[in-house]
This record gives structure tokens, sequence and C-alpha cells, in this order.
């Protein structure tokens, strides 16, 4: 699923009366998620060379799952502080919050956190998919190989 969110640009938000504020959206698009492990997944199956007859064991990359759960922890969070910060701005957009012209001073600085919180979304959310990008979900385990001399 993609998640598609809005955030009021600061120099782009009006300042003065209420009925001048002009909101101007910047759209971001969450960069894609690291995938949890399915039920029923496999290994990839083995490559073709001279090795093709020894059987190799695959374990789901713990560092992959490592950037799964951060992804699955840090989420939630953002989401919570965006939805705090997008309710603050609704209500402080209201005349019958805000009624004194240092209104829409706070509606702007609201807009600002808006913007910053956007960008460091942004930010984690690429590192951590940029990462998983780079990381094997799957990886040879390494198995006690027997030995001639032990």
């Amino acid at each position: 699923m993609r998640r598609v969110w809005r955030s009021a640009h600061p120099a782009l938000v009006g300042h003065g009366e209420k009925d001048d504020l002009r909101e101007v959206f910047m759209m971001y698009v969450d960069p894609p998620a690291p995938q949890p492990r399915q039920p029923g997944e496999t290994p990839p199956s083995t490559g073709s060379g001279a090795l093709d007859g020894q059987p190799r064991a695959w374990e789901f990359n713990p560092e992959y799952q490592r950037l799964v759960s951060a992804w699955q922890a840090v989420l939630p969070l953002l989401d919570t502080l965006t939805t705090s910060l997008d309710k603050g701005y609704q209500m402080g957009k209201d005349a019958r919050t805000w009624d004194a012209p240092v209104g829409a001073r706070y509606v702007g600085e609201i807009a600002e956190w808006r913007t910053r919180l956007g960008l460091y979304r942004q930010a984690v959310l690429t590192s951590i998919s940029d990462v998983a990008a780079d990381t094997p979900r799957w990886i040879p385990r390494a198995t006690g190989a027997p030995h001639a001399f032990s």
C-alpha cells in the first residue's frame, strides 16, 4: 500500500487575516517498505554451477528482519505525530479557535512544523528503505560440513 500525505509549505502559507490564508500542498509518497517474510515463502533456489548437487541451507537475513521491525515500529509513531499536527492545524484555521490576529502566526508555525515533520519522515523512511534495498533477504546458513579430520 502506498501512503500519500500532504504538507503545507510555510513559505507558501499567507500571513494575515484568516480568510487570506493560502495553502499550497507538497505531495510526498512513502518509499517502498521492506517486506516481512511471508508464510510459506521459500528461500531462493540454488543457481547452476559446479556445486549444484550440494544442498545449501538458507536463512532469512536477521539484518533484513531488523529493518522490517524498524519500519513497523517507526511508521505508527510518525503517523501519530502527523495526525496530531494536522488536527492542531485544522483547529487553528477554524475561526472559532483563533479570534485574534496572532492566530495566523500560530497557524503558520504549525504549518512549518508539519513541513519539518514531513521532511524528517521522508528522511527516516527513505534511509530504512535504501538500506533494505541493499540488504539480501536470504543468506546462506553456516552448516556443519563434515571434515576429514576433526
